[in-house]
């Protein structure tokens, strides 16, 4: 296994009453969550703790008993690891819908999902809603997931140099984790590099803090404060949303195995 250096915070930021976001680091499995909930009357808190719970709970499983349920039919395209998380987002999903449709009090609700999975060798992404995940590396600064809203889906189709649709959009989901039957996240797989930083937020974050700035606080600041300093700002500019972020470095990678000498 890689060496992982992880921090987390979740803060209710300057405007809620409520905190509807969760987060979940895990180094034993080395499983990275953050989830960012909806819904009214303590709806969306319920929804990204179920998430956090769940999927969390079905990989720890794996790793402790090496057996889990297939939820999904597997993708032959993606590896054992990338299938079993995309079935612990599936599971997620149905564990949300099931609970929002039985009871009055969660109608409605649901929550982004942004994942960090780690291999021996790969860093596995997975999202479904507008939760971002950045990969520092070399200096710069990367969106690594896919943003599911109306107005990144009508840039990305309609390419550079269209029309901008208006600020309302940016926020309007096209895939969230429980308000339908099934789901589809986005799942990548990469090798890793040490030195890598990750960073996975709600847009609690990211509607305060722009990609460079990001990247400044975490090439500047101690690996212990990057976090405290990224909510800090977002606080100082308004909070007008919980803001949660997790930073990852890949301290150290695993030696590569030599053939022994004959």
């Amino acid at each position: 296994m890689a060496v992982i250096e992880s921090s987390g915070i979740t803060d209710v930021g300057r405007k809620r009453k409520g905190n509807e976001d969760s987060l979940l680091l895990d180094d034993e499995i080395q499983l990275y969550v953050v989830a960012d909930g909806m819904g009214g009357h303590k709806a969306g808190e319920v929804a990204s703790h179920l998430l956090i719970e769940t999927l969390g709970d079905y990989l720890k499983r794996f790793h402790t008993t090496g057996k889990v349920e297939k939820l999904i039919e597997e993708e032959k395209t993606l590896s054992g690891p990338a299938n079993r998380l995309m079935s612990g987002i599936y599971l997620s999903n149905k564990v949300i819908h099931q609970i929002a449709g039985s009871n009055p009090a969660y109608e409605g609700m649901g929550s982004t999902v942004s994942a960090l999975y780690f291999t021996d060798s790969t860093m596995i992404t997975a999202n479904v809603g507008d939760s971002p995940v950045y990969l520092i590396r070399n200096g710069t600064i990367k969106l690594h997931s896919v943003l599911h809203t109306f107005m990144a889906e009508q840039e990305a189709i309609a390419g550079a140099g269209a029309k901008r649709l208006s600020e309302k959009f940016s926020h309007m989901l096209t895939r969230a984790m429980g308000t339908q039957e099934t789901v589809k996240p986005d799942i990548s797989e990469i090798p890793f590099q040490e030195g890598d930083i990750l960073v996975i937020s709600s847009d609690g974050l990211t509607d305060m803090v722009s990609d460079d700035e990001i990247l400044s606080v975490v090439t500047k600041t101690r690996f212990e404060k990057i976090c405290k300093a990224l909510v800090n700002l977002a606080n100082k500019r308004g909070g007008h949303d919980n803001i949660t972020v997790i930073v990852l470095r890949v301290k150290q990678i695993p030696l590569k195995k030599t053939a022994p000498e004959i």
